[in-house]
């Protein structure tokens, strides 16, 4: 069985990386590249890939995981591979919950990549080790993992917002932002919120841009 692969990414040497080395494998097949999500839904329409290979940071705006929930409700809808450079557990979680069958680091060697797919085309998960192994040790200790609405928190402190902006993006009161930080904090082992984004940026739980 061949794989028909389509690869989604916003970089044409990327791109072109990628088409090299999947070339080198005598089972898998590039039939076509995007480089937005609407280009990856049109092309996939077209081309009718086995698995589509997908970045999550696109041109057009529209990340890979808005790109995979649209590919997703296409009629005969591909299986989605994310390869990614992003390992924090916020793009992992919105990733799978998206419906991606699995999840890669670009960091990873081609083999991992040329099993992946192949494991992806057949509908069976395929994850980096190092996903693999944070999201078991995440099972294992739950009432130490954060809930979604505390990462979304977090990443909102990230930015900066206080209590009364935390409250109106999130619709819920201060009162509730306040027992939701005393939570956080606790998890986490930190007394303020400065030291709780800093936590979580270390623990890979979410991403954090200081415009540099």
């Amino acid at each position: 069985m061949t794989v028909r692969v389509l690869v989604v990414d916003d970089h044409p040497v990327v791109r072109a990386g990628i088409r090299a080395l999947l070339d080198g494998a005598a089972d898998i097949e590039v039939v076509g590249e995007a480089s937005t999500a609407a280009e990856a839904v049109r092309r996939s329409g077209a081309f009718r890939p086995d698995v589509v290979l997908m970045d999550l940071q696109l041109g057009d705006g529209v990340g890979g995981v808005a790109a995979t929930r649209q590919l997703l409700e296409l009629p005969e809808p591909p299986h989605v591979l994310v390869l990614t450079t992003y390992d924090a557990d916020t793009d992992i979680n919105r990733a799978i919950d998206a419906g991606a069958t699995g999840y890669l680091l670009k960091a990873g060697p081609p083999e991992e990549l040329f099993h992946a797919l192949r494991a992806a085309a057949q509908g069976r998960t395929a994850l980096s080790p190092e996903i693999a192994t944070r999201l078991l040790r995440r099972r294992r200790t739950p009432e130490e993992a954060l809930s979604g609405r505390e990462v979304e928190i977090l990443e909102l402190l990230a930015r900066g917002l206080g209590n009364r902006d935390l409250a109106r993006e999130l619709f819920i009161s201060e009162a509730t932002v306040k027992t939701h930080l005393v939570h956080i904090y606790s998890k986490l082992g930190v007394d303020n919120r400065v030291a709780a984004v800093r936590e979580a940026v270390r623990q890979r739980l979410i991403r954090f841009d200081d415009g540099s």
